[in-house]
């Protein structure tokens, strides 16, 4: 059984995205897995469990608060905690029936999940192996250095960095502000590839292909 967190360095990295097409990637190319995905949790009513639903029938979202801000706010506005023990239940469950596992994060590692504790802090102290995903932009070399910094300090198995065309990019934009040999450098962590841009995000053996094509998935396991 493997298992791999899917974490950015803020919302809007992309997350969902990248997490749906690694699970479309391992259906398409190793259709003798069995794979699972579960998000930690989701707060916001419309999100990322309509996305997946488009897909997947079987994605698991164990704690959901209404309020779109971070998790422990949105629990306190609804006079409840977030129990951890929960989420950690349903990972195992899913851990003892699949192949694989998918996780998704909510917002960057140093989003906070609770009072207390980051997303950073949850995947050292699971031992979750993870993909950081870092969206396309300006300022997107200090993002990452910092998100790699956090990921290091919490002692959390980093896999690779995912770069991700939120928008739209040319080559000039993804050289010069999310260079891979500068990236590479300042981490110390791979670049396993770059995610371009998509109007339409609709097609699963599209996805899949995208991630066969431009990604070093072998990295990863």
């Amino acid at each position: 059984m493997k298992t791999l967190l899917i974490a950015g360095t803020d919302t809007d990295a992309g997350k969902t995205i990248i997490t749906t097409a690694l699970r479309a990637y391992y259906q398409e190319y190793f259709s003798d897995l069995s794979i699972g995905l579960i998000k930690l949790l989701q707060t916001g009513k419309q999100g990322d469990a309509e996305f997946y639903q488009q897909f997947f029938d079987d994605v698991i979202i164990p704690l959901r608060f209404d309020a779109p801000v971070a998790p422990p706010i949105a629990a306190d506005l609804e006079g409840k905690s977030i129990d951890l023990e929960i989420i950690r239940q349903n990972l195992l469950k899913l851990q003892n029936l699949k192949d694989l596992v998918l996780v998704e994060a909510l917002g960057g590692l140093g989003s906070p999940i609770t009072h207390e504790l980051t997303i950073a802090d949850l995947a050292g102290s699971w031992h979750l192996e993870t993909i950081l995903v870092v969206p396309v932009k300006l300022g997107a070399i200090s993002h990452t250095v910092a998100n790699v910094a956090l990921a290091k300090h919490h002692q959390v198995k980093l896999k690779g960095i995912i770069f991700n065309c939120v928008n739209p990019c040319s080559e000039e934009d993804i050289n010069n502000w999310t260079p891979k040999k500068l990236v590479e450098s300042l981490t110390k962590v791979p670049v396993l590839g770059y995610f371009p841009y998509l109007k339409n995000m609709d097609n699963l053996s599209d996805l899949a292909q995208i991630m066969a094509n431009f990604f070093n998935i072998n990295h990863i396991f």
